[in-house]
């Protein structure tokens, strides 16, 4: 059977530090959305199929008209409701996925995804049937304790910043994301702590890059526009 990629594209967070009325995936870097950069990646990527973009129920028609057919993103099929908490708006991409190998979960608001980056995934998810983009951390790390005293310090050359795209075998983590559902632990924060806390499956780390940052603070967009000039 053929390989199928679809990439589940979130875009319904409100971004409260973000210190806007506008949310963040909407924000213009260089006369462009943040959610534009992302999108445009898979558009071109040649391995992806299908794109689903998950955003507010307020904001389908925008993405649609504004985002979507503004800028002839073919590939974003549907454009489906988040819910409250971002694993629920995961778990709405995933059942509007439908049939597939792969799966590249994104945050929208990471606007400098790359090709590197999709080909690493690409590789390491055939290989190992789930990994993640991250980057070691640069700086040395202090874990604390329960009054803010610093506890221990965690080997750096251990301890990784992760990112998106996480990519996985469809029906690896279709399956646990049902079961979380089941359970709610709004703990969970990341789609491999998903795969981990349900099934104790571990993703393979693979290189992202120090520039593939989420745009969270208006410090954030700043250094976006700095990375947009260079190149």
């Amino acid at each position: 059977m053929e390989e199928r990629n679809t990439a589940v594209v979130l875009a319904a967070g409100r971004g409260s530090r973000m210190n806007s009325d506008i949310q963040k995936q909407y924000l213009l870097i260089k006369g462009r959305p943040v959610l534009y950069y992302s999108l445009a990646q898979f558009q071109q990527c040649l391995f992806i199929d299908e794109v689903v973009l998950v955003t507010g129920r307020e904001e389908i028609d925008y993405c649609r008209k504004e985002i979507v057919q503004k800028y002839g993103f073919t590939k974003v099929q549907k454009i489906v409701a988040g819910g409250k908490e971002r694993y629920h708006s995961v778990y709405e991409g995933l059942k509007a996925a439908g049939t597939c190998n792969y799966v590249y979960i994104h945050d929208g608001a990471r606007p400098f995804l790359s090709r590197e980056i999709l080909e690493r995934a690409h590789d390491g998810v055939r290989q190992y049937g789930a990994c993640v983009a991250a980057m070691p951390v640069k700086d040395t790390i202090k874990i604390s304790d329960a009054q803010g005293f610093a506890d221990y310090t965690p080997p750096r050359e251990q301890v990784w910043v992760v990112q998106t795209p996480q990519v996985f075998e469809y029906r690896l983590i279709t399956e646990a994301y049902a079961e979380l559902m089941e359970r709610e632990e709004p703990a969970v924060t990341d789609d491999a702590m998903v795969l981990e806390t349900v099934t104790g499956q571990k993703a393979k780390l693979v290189w992202g890059s120090y520039e593939n940052i989420k745009i969270t603070t208006p410090e954030d967009l700043k250094i976006a526009e700095i990375f947009l000039g260079e190149t």
